[in-house]
């Protein structure tokens, strides 16, 4: 059975658990586990409000997706803040 754009969407987003920014690393839940990747002082991370910087511009609970190389991140998408998140109708 095909899966639903719906279903790519929601299986590509993370939620960041920890930002571990002096060691160059993000912690990230996926379903039901948590992983790490790795970020080099390159990563770019992009949200709603532009460009943001590094690291230091994630927090615990927003809602990202990666473009990686097969070494660390190059690029984070800030898809939904966590304040924007807790703020929702939805919760």
């Amino acid at each position: 059975m095909a899966e639903s754009l719906t279903e790519q969407l929601q299986r590509n987003r993370l939620i960041v658990v920890e930002v571990l920014q002096e060691a160059g690393r993000i912690r990230v839940k996926a379903a039901d586990s948590c992983s790490d990747i790795s970020c080099s002082a390159e990563t770019v991370v992009d949200a709603s409000e532009g460009p943001t910087g590094g690291l230091e511009a994630l927090c615990p609970g927003d809602i990202i997706r990666v473009d990686s190389d097969s070494t660390s991140a190059q690029r984070i998408v800030v898809v939904r803040r966590v304040w924007e998140e807790l703020t929702s109708p939805e919760f």
